[in-house]
């Protein structure tokens, strides 16, 4: 295939490469992916849940202010729905498919992930940046408490609890006990699904800043200057290959088996987008003629985030 064919794929169809695109395409795109492999008629409860989710983060569901994390947003919820929608499609085409209801309990579990972020209303200290380092128990205890708003069925809720657990960068994947081998599989992909869905992003650098300040409310570590999250980005990126390798069993390659069936090229383009940006990453730490901030301004993207006093 010609280079100016597969751009235009990169560029025009793989909506979750061009930042911020529209939840209707996403799922949409979502439904389509899943019923290749599944009756249509069981995607029905996936696409509730989404809207549900969609009106958490908007501020309209019960008991719960909007999102007010820049980075994690809704934007990145659908991003992670629509790779792990990929990931099972290239898994399907290589083997045999994984159970219609683990799929369900997947796609359900993206959706979930970082509703942990989200703030009750009355909660009026900060943002729900202050929840980074327990994201993810509070995103499991929102899906055990509002199991019967989504319908989820109680016998499920172990299972997504179990694959939302595997997006939490701070526990040893090997400390999870899953009950089955398709279950943990599911697990390798999600959590590889976050990975990728962040740092692909056509706007990842960009959005670094948005990211530091919900450490620096976070109280983390080793994030005092916003040059800090720059630096320390091409550290957490050999920390992501090693987690792909040893704990996710290389599950990201499925995206290529997606691609190459449904876009028919040969490309992750995935992983090419991750190491584009690292690579301009590298040349950002090494070149001190200007401040950083300036050569992060790719697009429209601007850091207005509130900082916090020190």
């Amino acid at each position: 295939m010609p280079n100016m064919q597969v751009n235009s794929i990169y560029h025009v169809q793989l909506s979750q490469l061009m930042g911020d695109p529209a939840p209707k395409t996403i799922i949409t795109e979502v439904k389509k992916i899943f019923c290749y492999h599944y009756p249509s008629g069981s995607f029905g409860d996936i696409y509730k849940n989404f809207s549900l989710i969609k009106k958490l983060f908007e501020g309209k569901f019960p008991g719960y202010k909007a999102c007010n994390t820049e980075y994690h947003n809704f934007t990145h919820t659908i991003d992670i729905l629509l790779v792990t929608a990929r990931l099972i499609d290239g898994y399907n085409i290589k083997n045999v498919p994984l159970p219609a209801q683990l799929a369900i309990n997947l796609l359900n579990a993206a959706l979930f992930h970082d509703t942990g972020y989200i703030q009750e209303k009355s909660d009026d200290e900060g943002t729900g940046a202050k929840y980074t380092s327990i994201h993810v128990k509070r995103s499991i205890q929102f899906l055990d408490k509002h199991q019967a708003a989504f319908k989820i069925d109680p016998d499920q809720i172990m299972t997504m609890s179990n694959l939302i657990l595997c997006t939490d960068l701070n526990v040893r994947f090997e400390t999870i006990t899953f009950s089955s081998p398709e279950e943990q599989l599911a697990g390798c992909i999600l959590g590889t699904s976050d990975l990728l869905s962040q740092m692909s992003d056509r706007e990842y650098l960009e959005k670094l800043l948005f990211l530091y300040y919900e450490f620096k409310e976070a109280g983390i570590e080793g994030f005092n200057i916003e040059f800090d999250i720059i630096k320390k980005t091409l550290g957490f990126y050999e920390f992501m290959k090693k987690r792909f390798s040893e704990s996710y069993v290389n599950t990201y390659m499925y995206a290529l088996y997606h691609f190459k069936k449904r876009f028919m090229t040969d490309q992750n383009l995935y992983i090419e987008a991750i190491e584009r940006h690292i690579e301009y990453l590298r040349r950002i730490i090494d070149d001190d003629s200007t401040n950083f901030r300036h050569k992060l301004r790719r697009k429209t993207r601007v850091h207005t985030y509130p900082k916090t006093k020190s």
